[in-house]
This record gives structure tokens, C-alpha cells and sequence, in this order.
């Protein structure tokens, strides 16, 4: 007889997220490190995000901590990667992203790039290998200098193309970023400290250590599972859409690890066999979260802790969300910081969960709530933050 396949429900999988996701109280972490590992990897889009990511999860707060996983220690590194998008991972866990998803994103990096400017500029191969070996001399010389620094050094960096041609957008950039950030996608430099504050998107370029090379199925299996052991049990779209990968290469790469198939609310989906145990009584957690962590950005289908109802406001029109406030695994509300740096919340109604304030929590959750808006507010002092993509309820609370 066929065993009937684990039923995991969305209460359970609210449930598990305060602890597997460290943000209930006492599941805090002692570093970013162990930060990191918990939810396998940080959008590292916004500068500011990773600083808020590791410090919503962190026992103490601390701007030091992470700057030296950084930029001292190197126990984190900052790549771009699953659906070309920058993040930063654990440095273990560094070539298995590379191997899995990285190289993918460099090799068609390096193809635009070349495509642009020898059609445009007429530099050949020569040209390009020429000057990576240039950068490699000006960065080997200062041991870390910033894009302008480097296009000092390496003048062609300063040649222009035209981007967006004919577009209302058109515009002519220096090809000094696109170079870098392509020598930067195949492990050769990768961003070091930031011009100012840590919330700064400007910053230096520094040499990187090479990644081992790992056979691509291997890295895409154990890439899959890491996946798995921080956001399952998960659907096949989800690890998809998260990963960047085919549906063909998913499938694949599930079928390596020792998942097996569930149940969920959404359809059929994927878990370890240690996450079929039912959950123990969940803490009560509250977060206020940054656009883009990792945990509202960490599925594909959101429905179990996001009302579809709210997504236009805490969504941009790409599917980048803004600041949100969390009560026990669902998305409660938003938040945003003012020009003056208060910290102002909305909470939103939701569905099935009802009080009599209309709000959808009651006086645990508002008191716990502001309770993280001042944990948020003492982090910040006087930096002022500003999210790349925009959502309309965080441009009305910052407004």
C-alpha cells in the first residue's frame, strides 16, 4: 500500500519560520555569520538591507559585526548570482553558488559586454584581456580604490557607449561599471568598503580570493538542498524561481537531494526528512524586516504569509518588496523611515485573523511591534535610508 504523502500546512509552516529564520527572540544569533547561514543568503541589491537583514536577527545589534564578516574576516562574500541579482553568502558556501548559478550570470555578462563594445567601440578580445590584467595591476598596487580610481589608472574605462538607444532613457554611461562589475561576476574583484555610512552604495573594489571549481550537477544538488534545509518544505516553482534555473535543471537537482514530496496548502511541494516532524508551539515574534530580506523574498508563491489583498501596496510592480512588520510568520503591515529618521508603522488588515481593532493583531502584537521599532530605531541613529525599489505604502509612511 502507497504511504499517504505528510500534509504540512500553513499554520505549521508560520509556525517553524521564528526559529528556522532566527527572528523569534530567543532563536536570535550571536554573529552575521550565523545570521547568514540561517537563511542561506542575503539580497545585497540595497547595501542597507544587509545591515538590516543581519540586525533584525541578531541578539545585539551591530553595524562592527558584520563589517568585519565583510571586509575584514571574509567569512561573508558578495556575489551576484541565483536570477542575476547580488547577494551576499557564506564563504563556504561560495563556489557551490558560483558553480550552480554564478558562472551562468558571468558568462552572459561577459557577452553583452563584449557585444557592446566592440560593436560600438570597436575593442577586441585583446582589448578586454589587456585590461582585466590592468585592473588586477591597479588594484594589486593600491590594494582596494574605487570605480573612478580604477578608470584613473585604466583610461579606456572611461570610453562611453549608448545605452537604451532611441529609448526615452537613452543615455550615454562610462563602460567603467558594466567592466567591473563583469570581472566582478567571475570571482576576479568583488566590493570591498563602502564611501560613508553602511548604508552607502557607493564603494571600493578589492582583489578576490578564486572560488574551487565544483562540477555543475553536484553544486546545483547541494545548492537545492541548502535551500531546502532554510525555507522548506517548498514547491518546485519556488526553487525555481529562487534559484533562477530551468524547470528541467529544478527537477533535476530536487531529485538529488533526500527530499521527499509533500503536501502543501498551494499544491504538491518538496521537504527534508527532518522538517515532517509536526512543530512545537510556536514563540510569539515580532520583525520589522528591510525591502528585500530574505524571508518575505524566499518564496515564489507567498500566499501562507502574505495576503494577496495587501500585495499591491507592499510590492513594487517587479515583485521587490518594501519594509515590512511581522506577528507570528504573516506580514502585518509595513514601515518606513522619515526624513528626520522616525520610524512610522501601518498594520493591515487580515483576513480570517480579525480583531476588534480591525488591524488583524491585538495588544501582544502592537506592544511587540514597538518594541522591534525601537530595536530598529537605535540601529539606525542618525543614517537615513532610502529603498532602491519603492513600494506605495513605504513611500507614504516615509512621505
Amino acid at each position: 500500500m502507497t504511504q499517504a504523502r505528510r500534509k504540512i500546512t500553513a499554520e505549521e509552516r508560520r509556525a517553524r519560520l521564528g526559529a528556522r529564520h532566527l527572528l523569534a527572540p530567543t532563536a536570535r544569533a550571536a554573529s552575521s555569520e550565523e545570521v547568514v547561514e540561517g537563511v542561506l543568503a542575503l539580497h545585497a541589491t540595497d547595501p542597507a538591507s544587509v545591515h538590516l537583514s543581519v540586525a533584525a536577527r541578531l541578539r545585539g545589534p551591530s553595524v562592527a559585526d558584520l563589517e568585519r564578516a565583510l571586509y575584514e574576516d571574509h567569512t561573508l562574500v558578495r556575489m551576484l548570482c541565483m536570477r542575476r541579482t547580488m547577494f551576499v553568502v557564506p564563504r563556504e558556501l561560495a563556489p557551490v553558488v558560483d558553480a550552480s548559478t554564478a558562472r551562468a550570470v558571468a558568462a552572459r555578462e561577459r557577452r553583452n559586454l563584449i557585444r557592446d563594445i566592440q560593436g560600438q567601440l570597436g575593442f577586441d578580445d585583446r582589448w578586454f584581456a589587456a585590461t582585466e590584467k590592468a585592473v588586477l595591476a591597479a588594484l594589486g598596487r593600491r590594494g582596494e580604490a574605487t570605480a573612478a580610481q580604477i578608470a584613473d589608472e585604466v583610461p579606456d574605462l572611461k570610453s562611453k557607449i549608448v545605452a537604451g538607444a532611441g529609448k526615452p532613457y537613452e543615455s550615454r554611461p562610462r563602460i567603467t561599471s558594466r567592466f567591473l562589475g563583469v570581472m566582478a561576476a567571475e570571482g576576479r574583484i568583488r566590493r570591498g568598503r563602502p564611501l560613508g555610512t553602511w548604508a552607502s552604495s557607493q564603494y571600493r573594489w578589492i582583489p578576490a580570493e578564486p572560488h574551487p571549481e565544483l562540477p555543475l550537477d553536484e553544486a546545483k544538488a547541494r545548492l537545492a538542498a541548502r535551500y531546502l534545509e532554510s525555507f522548506g518544505p517548498v514547491a518546485t516553482e519556488d526553487v525555481k524561481w529562487w534559484t533562477g534555473w530551468t524547470l528541467t535543471d529544478t527537477r533535476k537537482a530536487l531529485a538529488a537531494t533526500d527530499a521527499v514530496e509533500v503536501d502543501l496548502d498551494s499544491g504538491p511541494g518538496y521537504a527534508l526528512p527532518a522538517h515532517l516532524d509536526a512543530p512545537a508551539e510556536p514563540e510569539p515574534w515580532a520583525a520589522l524586516l528591510p525591502a528585500l530580506d530574505p524571508t518575505p523574498m524566499g518564496w515564489r508563491h507567498r500566499d501562507w504569509y502574505v495576503d494577496a489583498d495587501h500585495r499591491a501596496q507592499l510590492f513594487d510592480t517587479n515583485g521587490n518588496i518594501g519594509p515590512t512588520v511581522w506577528w507570528n510568520g504573516r506580514v502585518v503591515g509595513g514601515w518606513g523611515q522619515r526624513a528626520d529618521g522616525e520610524i512610522v508603522t501601518e498594520l493591515l488588515p487580515l483576513a480570517g485573523a480579525r480583531s476588534r481593532s480591525g488591524a488583524g493583531v491585538g495588544r501582544e502584537a502592537r506592544v511587540a511591534i514597538e518594541g522591534e521599532v525601537e530595536r530598529v530605531r537605535g540601529f539606525f541613529g542618525d543614517v537615513r535610508i532610502r529603498p532602491s525599489f519603492r513600494t506605495p505604502l513605504e513611500r507614504r509612511l516615509a512621505s
